[in-house]
This record gives C-alpha cells, structure tokens and sequence, in this order.
C-alpha cells in the first residue's frame, strides 16, 4: 500500500502493461532527453497510439507533467492519467475493440 492507501504506482503500471501486451499492443517506457514531463508508457497499436501516465489514487500530476500533457493533446496526442488497474485495463479494452481490424 502507498501514502494514499491505495496499491502504488509502479503496481498499477505493471498490471496495466502485462494487459496491454496480452492485448497485442507494443509498450515501451517513455523518457524525454533533456526535457520533463514525458508520460510514463506509451502504447503502440497498428494506426493509433496511447500515451499512459501512471499514478497513485487519487494522486494528479506534477504541475512540468500536466504541461507536457497539454502540449501533447494540443498536437493530436491521446495522453491519459491513469490511477488504477480497471480504469487502464477499460482504456486498453476500450481502443482495442474500436480498432480491432488493426490490432
């Protein structure tokens, strides 16, 4: 259990990657040279992709991250903050079915 009483971070991250990977998509850690912000995980499905940050619930992003999300939805980017296994397992679930022909 972490500060706010719920499973960490880095727990939620994990189980929420071994799903997306069951699911077909190609997950990689993400970290920006130079610069911070960067989501945790991106996700690769064929023509889309998903960029997940993780956090403890109920936890929101740091001020520099909340920017760097900004930044990216503003080019088009589909950038999510995920606080718990469900939420990341509906999410995955969700962009698979509606690209299924592709996945």
């Amino acid at each position: 259990m972490g500060r706010q009483g719920g499973p960490l971070e880095s727990y939620i991250e994990r189980r929420v990657v071994k799903f997306g990977e069951r699911l077909g998509y190609v997950v990689r850690k993400v970290q920006w040279v130079a610069r911070k912000g960067a989501p945790d995980r991106v996700f690769m499905g064929s023509g889309f992709t998903l960029w997940i940050e993780f956090k403890q619930l109920g936890v929101k992003p740091e001020p520099h991250q909340a920017k760097e999300h900004m930044r990216m939805r503003s080019a088009g980017q589909l950038v999510f903050v995920i606080d718990n296994i469900a939420d990341g397992e509906a999410l995955l679930r969700r962009y698979a079915r509606d690209h299924a022909d592709v996945l």
